[in-house]
C-alpha cells in the first residue's frame, strides 16, 4: 500500500456535481482529490448518457453529457484536482477535529479535513451476468473491471459484452494476451464504429477469435477458470480454454458503503443541513443526487447550488482561522488570477 495522501478535502463521485465542488473549493484556496468507481469523469452524464442533450442547464441551452462533462474539466483547470478513477471508497474513519482518514477498496488511503460525497444515487456496480456457478470464480478469475493490466498478460482472456467497454478493453488487452475471445450474444455491437472495426480486423488477422452467442457454462476449479461453453443461436455449443473472464454486462446503481458510513438517512439518501449541506456528522456533506431534504430537486443545477454552499462551510474545517470574506468573480482581481483570466 502506498503512503497516504494528504490533501485538504476529498471529493467521492467525479460527475457533474462533483466536478463543479472542484471549482467552489479552488475559489477558496481549498484543494481537492476525487474519487470515482468509473474508469472516467462524468458520472452519470458521461457513462448513461454522454449524446442525450441537456437542456436546463442555466445559460445553455443545449448541451451533451459528455459535452457537460467536458466544459466542467476545462473550467476547474485552473484548480490542478487529481482523480483515482476505477476505485471505490470504502471506509471513512474520525481520526482528528477535523481529520478523516479515508479508504478504497484498492487499499489507497486519503487524509483529509472534510469530506464530500457527490456520488449521485450511490456507487455504479457492475451487473452480474446470468451465468450459473459465477459467484465461486468473482474476483479470483472473473473480473468486472481492469485494475492492473500486467494482471492479464499472458492469459487466455474472454470478453464478454458488445458494448465501448467490452471493445476498448479488447483492443486494449489483445497485445499482451496469449490469446483473447471477445464473446457477444449477436454479431452487432453498440460500441464506436472504429473500434468495432479495429476488432474485426484483430478477427480477419487472425490475432483473436470472436464468438457469437451466450457463455451458458464455466469450468475450473477453487475459483480458478479453466474454460467456457457458448452457446450460440441454433443451441450449438462450442467449449472455449480461458483462465481469466471479463464481462461488461453495464452498471446498476447501488448505495454501496455509503449506508455503513453512519450518516443520518432517509430511504437510502443522505440528510443534509440546507444551510451547508452538512451531515449528521461534521466535516462529511452530501451533495447532488445522494441527498435530500425538504424541497430537494434532483437536478444537475441543483447539485451546483449546493456544492457553493458546502464550500462555504468547508472553508471553516480547512481554515479556522481565517475569516472568508465573500466575493465575485466578476469583480474580484484575487480570484480571477486563480482563474488565471488576469
Amino acid at each position: 500500500m502506498s503512503d497516504t495522501i494528504k490533501t485538504d478535502v476529498l471529493i467521492i463521485g467525479a460527475g457533474p456535481v462533483g466536478l463543479f465542488a472542484v471549482f467552489e473549493l479552488g475559489l477558496l484556496d481549498i484543494k481537492a482529490h476525487l474519487v470515482d468507481i468509473l474508469d472516467k469523469v462524468g458520472g452519470q452524464c458521461a457513462e448513461l448518457y454522454p449524446e442525450k442533450p441537456i437542456y436546463d442547464i442555466p445559460g445553455i441551452p443545449l448541451i451533451t453529457g459528455h459535452g457537460l462533462s467536458e466544459a466542467l474539466m476545462e473550467q476547474i483547470k485552473p484548480f490542478h484536482p487529481t482523480f483515482h478513477l476505477g476505485e471505490m471508497v470504502t471506509t471513512i474513519e474520525k481520526i482528528g477535529d477535523p481529520l478523516f482518514l479515508v479508504t478504497t477498496d484498492t487499499g489507497k488511503t486519503f487524509e483529509c479535513k472534510s469530506v464530500v460525497i457527490a456520488a449521485g444515487g450511490g456507487s455504479f456496480q457492475p451487473k452480474r451476468p446470468p451465468i450459473a456457478g459465477i459467484e465461486p470464480y468473482e474476483d479470483k478469475s472473473v473480473f468486472y473491471a481492469v485494475r492492473r493490466m500486467e494482471n492479464f498478460r499472458g492469459k487466455d482472456i474472454m470478453i464478454v459484452g458488445g458494448g465501448d467497454s467490452a471493445l476498448d478493453w479488447t483492443l486494449n488487452l489483445q497485445p499482451i494476451a496469449k490469446r483473447l475471445t471477445l464473446v457477444h450474444r449477436r454479431d452487432d455491437f453498440r460500441g464506436a464504429p472504429d473500434s468495432v472495426n479495429k476488432m474485426r480486423a484483430l478477427v480477419a488477422a487472425g490475432s483473436m477469435d470472436l464468438r457469437i452467442g451466450q457463455v451458458s457454462e464455466l469450468e475450473g476449479a477453487d475459483g480458478q477458470l479453466a474454460a467456457a461453453s457458448i452457446k450460440d443461436k441454433d443451441g450449438a455449443v462450442t467449449r472455449v480454454a480461458c483462465d481469466a473472464m471479463l464481462p461488461f454486462f453495464g452498471l446498476t446503481m447501488k448505495l454501496g458503503p455509503v449506508a455503513g458510513w453512519s450518516l443520518e438517512m432517509d430511504d437510502e439518501l443522505v440528510k443534509v443541513d440546507v444551510s451547508t449541506f452538512e451531515t449528521n456528522r461534521p466535516g462529511i456533506f452530501a451533495i447532488g443526487d445522494i441527498n435530500t431534504y425538504p424541497g430537494k430537486l434532483k437536478l444537475i443545477l441543483s447539485g451546483f447550488h449546493e456544492g457553493a454552499l458546502m464550500a462555504q462551510k468547508v472553508h471553516h474545517y480547512v481554515y479556522p482561522e481565517k475569516r472568508l470574506v465573500f466575493q465575485y468573480t466578476t469583480s474580484s482581481t484575487s480570484l480571477q488570477k486563480k482563474l488565471g483570466v488576469v
